[in-house]
C-alpha cells in the first residue's frame, strides 16, 4: 500500500478532487447525469488528446507549442477526405490523418534535432506554419465526418446482454481515449524507446554516454506526440462533424494540464495518467462556471488565470529541482 501510493498518490489525489467537482456539479444541476457526463467527455477528448502528446515531449526534455496546429490539419485533412471518399473509405482516412500526424510531429523534432536550436523556437516557427496549412487545405469550416465514426464518441456504452442502466454512465468518448492510450502508450513506456525518452528527459548526457540515440528518440519522442494530436484534430471533427481550420484553445490548456497532473517541466519524471484526470478537472471546473452562470468573459479570465498559476508552479518547482 505505501509502494502504490508513492508512486499513485498524486493521481489519487487529482481523482479525489475530481470527484469532489462532479458532486459539486451535480449539487449545481441535479439533472445531471449519464447524458451530461457523455458532453464533458466529448468536450475533454480533443484537450487530452493535446495533453497526452504534450506529455510525452515534455517527459523528453521538450515542449511543442505547435500541439493545436497538429490538431487544426488533421481536423481538415480528416473532414475533407470523409467528404470525397465516402463513408466505405473512413477507415483508411483515419489511418491516413494519423500517418500525417505522426509525420509533422517527427518533422518538428528533426528540425530540432539537426538545426540544434532550442525546442521552443522550432516549435514556435512550426505553429504558424501547420496553421498556414490547415488554411491552404480548408479556408472555413468544412467537410463532413463519417457517421459511423461520430458514433464511436457519441453517446454512452452498450453492452449486449446488459441492462442500459448500467452502461450509460460510461461514455464512449472516454473508452476511446482509454483504448487508445492503452495501446500505444503502455507499450511504449515499457519498451526500450520509452525508457530512452524518460532517459534523454532526466539527463541528456548520461542517456548519451549509456549509449541511448538522443537525436532519434527525441524525433520519435515528437513524432508520438503529432499521433495524437492528429487523435485530437480527429476526435474535434468527429464531435462537431465538419473541420475546423483555426487552432483552438488546446496548446495551454494541454501544458497546464501537464503540470497539474504532476509531470516535471525540466523531464524525465511523471506519467499520463495524472495529466488525463488533470484534463477533466479543469474542464469539469469551467462546466461549473458555466451552470452557476458566470459571465463567458469571466469564466475565461478565472481558466486562463489557474492555467498561468499552474504553468508558473511548475516552472518554479523545475528552476527549484535544478539547483
Amino acid at each position: 500500500m505505501t509502494r502504490v501510493l508513492a508512486r499513485y498518490g498524486w493521481s489519487l489525489g487529482l481523482l479525489a478532487i475530481l470527484a469532489i467537482l462532479l458532486v459539486a456539479t451535480r449539487l449545481i444541476q441535479p439533472n445531471f447525469g449519464a447524458s451530461g457526463l457523455d458532453s464533458l467527455a466529448r468536450a475533454a477528448l480533443p484537450f487530452a488528446f493535446a495533453t497526452v502528446g504534450m506529455g510525452i515531449v515534455v517527459i523528453a526534455g521538450g515542449i511543442d507549442l505547435s500541439i493545436a496546429s497538429i490538431m487544426a490539419v488533421a481536423g481538415v485533412v480528416a473532414a475533407l477526405l470523409m467528404h470525397q471518399m465516402g463513408d466505405a473509405n473512413a477507415g483508411w482516412v483515419v489511418l491516413i490523418v494519423l500517418a500525417a500526424g505522426a509525420g509533422m510531429g517527427a518533422i518538428n523534432g528533426g528540425l530540432i534535432v539537426l538545426t540544434r536550436v532550442p525546442d521552443i523556437v522550432v516549435t514556435l516557427a512550426m505553429l504558424f506554419v501547420w496553421e498556414g496549412v490547415a488554411l491552404l487545405i480548408l479556408n472555413a469550416p468544412g467537410g463532413a465526418a463519417a457517421p459511423w465514426l461520430r458514433e464511436l464518441v457519441v453517446g454512452a456504452v452498450t453492452i449486449p446482454g446488459l441492462p442500459p442502466e448500467l452502461t450509460s454512465w460510461l461514455p464512449r468518448a472516454l473508452v476511446v481515449l482509454i483504448a487508445f492510450v492503452v495501446i500505444f502508450w503502455l507499450p511504449l513506456r515499457r519498451s526500450k524507446l520509452g525508457l530512452s525518452i524518460y532517459a534523454i528527459g532526466s539527463d541528456q548526457h548520461a542517456a548519451f554516454r549509456s549509449g541511448v540515440p538522443i537525436g532519434l528518440t527525441r524525433v520519435a519522442a515528437y513524432g508520438f506526440a503529432g499521433l495524437f494530436a492528429a487523435l485530437g484534430g480527429l476526435s474535434i471533427t468527429l464531435s462537431t462533424g465538419i473541420g475546423e481550420p483555426i487552432a483552438g484553445p488546446y496548446l495551454m490548456a494541454s501544458v497546464a494540464a501537464v503540470v497539474l497532473g504532476g509531470v516535471a517541466l525540466t523531464g524525465g519524471k511523471g506519467g499520463l495518467l495524472g495529466p488525463i484526470i488533470a484534463v477533466f478537472i479543469l474542464r469539469t471546473l469551467r462546466l461549473d462556471l458555466t451552470l452557476l452562470s458566470v459571465d463567458p468573459n469571466v469564466t475565461t479570465i478565472i481558466e486562463g488565470t489557474i492555467m498561468v498559476a499552474v504553468v508558473m508552479a511548475g516552472g518554479l518547482l523545475a528552476m527549484r529541482g535544478r539547483r
